[in-house]
């Protein structure tokens, strides 16, 4: 076999400033987004209100940005595309406290090394606009108000090579307003206009950063979101979150921004995802704008030329911050929802019409207050069976549903007999009507029907109850205190041997979560207690489910990053189920807890378990007014 050639030795030299320039470019200059993205930070470290970009051809043909700030004096318009000339830093203590977006002198001088650039710019004292072209840097008067445009033609011309690498037009196209947007959002107190190809097609005017938020993640989430807003001035964090019944199938609709610099960071993305995965499940994907404040001191953005990279010198402190601000608005109670905003304490209730509900039933008796479900009992009981199968009757959902004392003290009238929910005395407090309203009727035993002050709410009953369990097992689970149910007669099952031998080998995970199995012979399992929370689902569908998520992620990790999931699976055994037929007092007592519930506006895969409809909706379907 012949030894390869060794190749003749190149003396070593410097590049030439030109070929230095293209290869920097390839950093900066990625596409004609990339343009875009630099020239609009440009026009913002100006001082600009107003801002309009044109594109032409997916912007290789021409790519113009142009602004109403301090402009470029005439003297420096030639220093302004020579590489490392900048007027935003000065010194390594600025470099290190960096405030303005762009600051290392190199975009513009990048940009003319692979395109044709024309500068157009006039101060505020400058009798006449200068303009300077890249191709000959000759610098002449020319007409121009206040400002700076800044003209890419050709973009690539002078490096062919790499148009061929290049999406088709309208793909290009895309890419620009994405980087327009994505810019635009942080800068609400700036007002953006975009041409394509000479036809106007947005317009963003001047306002507040929650309506250019909204404008970002779109219409699906007007409704649909939490505004955050956290942190002390060093260190604080605001933005918008998409609610998770609102999810997409792509991260397209996730922006955050560090000091007004969007941003793609692994920590704040992996803190965001953390905080959703307890309430979004699956390859779902949530949408945010999230906007962190932080001492530039404590922010390195100077990691890539590209400016989307940062590092943090207290990576945990702002890990700690995202997550918690993020998990807790998540987790707002039903009283905390925009759709609820004016319900409540307060808002005088609709009465509804309680006729036919049952000789037992009173309005008194049925508008409680916060009803806690047994703890020793989860499962909605059945009072009675008969045509059209199982039935409640008042009385027995009143024996079952009392009051929590800790929550509302009721009044109880001496020598009353019954419970201490039949017995409450109706006051003042009864005239209240709560968010989620109080339940009139049950529709095709899967939605609770209920009113409040604003309209009409329907709940998913089993997706509502699942949520509630959820969220019981995870505080028993946390505090160590799943208590278990032993079963009278032990479950039994057969299971593969893989999941056989899991149950000697899990055990102390099973028994965390309150189970008790056994093994009765090689493959066959008897399930001889299960959670106290969990005591009316069917224990073998119960353990099976468990057995195969342990089987999927190991016992040891499904305690710490499987926890959720788990629980989750759980919970869904236990939620009461479809065609239950359930009594007044029963769906108010669920509506009461799911109130009390953190997260419980969604299921534990991201389903809403509530949907809100107003009076005024109602009127438009049936044209009232018209």
């Amino acid at each position: 076999m012949n030894s390869p050639q060794t190749p003749d030795r190149r003396p070593i030299r410097a590049l030439a400033d030109t070929l230095i320039s293209q290869i920097a470019a390839g950093e900066v200059v990625e596409r004609p987004a990339s343009v875009v993205k630099e020239l609009l930070e440009n026009a913002i470290d100006s001082g600009a209100t107003q801002i309009e970009l044109q594109i032409d051809e997916g912007g290789v043909r021409r790519v113009a940005v142009s602004d109403d700030g301090c402009g470029i004096p005439a003297d420096e318009l030639a220093l302004a595309l020579t590489r490392h000339a900048t007027s935003k830093i000065d010194s390594l203590a600025e470099l290190e406290r960096v405030g303005t977006l762009g600051f290392r002198g190199e975009a513009l001088a990048s940009i003319a090394s692979v395109a044709r650039v024309r500068i157009t710019s006039r101060t505020g004292d400058a009798e006449h606009a200068c303009v300077i072209d890249s191709l000959d840097g000759q610098i002449a008067p020319a007409a121009g108000t206040r400002g700076t445009t800044v003209e890419v033609h050709e973009l690539y011309s002078h490096t062919p090579a790499r148009r061929k690498f290049l999406k088709s037009q309208g793909t290009e196209t895309a890419h620009c307003v994405d980087a327009l947007r994505r810019v635009a959002l942080a800068h609400p107190q700036i007002a953006f206009s975009l041409r394509i190809d000479g036809r106007r097609t947005e317009q963003m005017s001047r306002g507040s950063w929650q309506a250019r938020a909204l404008a970002g993640l779109g219409d699906d989430y007007s409704d649909a979101h939490r505004i955050i807003d956290s942190g002390s001035a060093g260190l604080s964090l605001a933005g918008l979150l998409g609610l998770p019944t609102v999810n997409r199938a792509r991260a397209d609709r996730q922006f955050v921004y560090v000091n007004g610099r969007f941003v793609r960071d692994r920590l704040l993305s992996h803190a965001v995802r953390q905080a959703y995965s307890d309430v979004l499940h699956g390859d779902r994907h949530p949408a945010y704008v999230l906007f962190l404040r932080i001492d530039p001191a404590l922010v390195d953005v100077n990691v890539h030329p590209a400016k989307v990279e940062v590092r943090f010198r207290d990576s945990q402190a702002v890990h700690r911050l995202v997550f918690h601000t993020v998990r807790d608005a998540l987790r707002a109670t039903a009283t905390g929802h925009p759709v609820l905003a004016g319900t409540g304490p307060g808002q005088q209730a609709i009465q509804p019409d309680w006729a036919g509900a049952g000789a037992a039933a009173s309005p008194a008796s049925l508008q409680p207050g916060p009803i806690a479900f047994p703890a020793a009992q989860r499962q909605l009981p059945i009072a009675s069976a008969g045509p059209g199968g199982p039935r409640f009757t008042p009385s027995a959902a009143m024996a079952f549903y009392a009051p929590d004392p800790a929550l509302n003290p009721p009044t109880v009238r001496d020598g009353d007999p019954g419970s201490d929910y039949a017995a409450r005395d109706a006051s003042p407090q009864t005239s209240e009507i709560p968010p989620l309203g109080y339940a009139i009727a049950q529709l095709h035993g899967i939605y609770i029907l209920a009113q409040n002050a604003t309209g009409l709410v329907l709940v998913d009953m089993h997706a509502a109850h699942e949520r509630v369990v959820y969220e019981r097992l995870k505080r028993a689970l946390d505090a160590r205190e799943i208590a278990r149910q032993p079963l009278l007669i032990p479950a039994t099952f057969r299971a593969e041997a893989l999941e056989a031998s899991l149950v000697e080998e899990s055990a102390e995970t099973l028994a965390a979560l309150g189970l008790e199995l056994s093994l009765i012979g090689p493959t066959a399992i008897a399930v001889r207690a299960v959670p106290a929370e969990l005591a009316s689902a069917d224990a073998a569908a119960l353990a099976r489910s468990v057995l195969a998520e342990l089987r999927e992620a190991g016992s040891a990790r499904a305690l710490t990053e499987r926890r959720d999931a788990l629980l989750a699976s759980m919970a869904c055994h236990a939620a009461v189920r479809a065609n239950r037929r359930l009594s007044l007092p029963e769906m108010n007592a669920l509506l009461r807890e799911m109130e009390t519930t953190a997260g419980a506006d969604q299921c534990n895969h991201g389903r809403p378990t509530w949907v809100q409809v107003s009076l005024q909706e109602l009127d438009r379907w049936f044209l009232r007014g018209r």
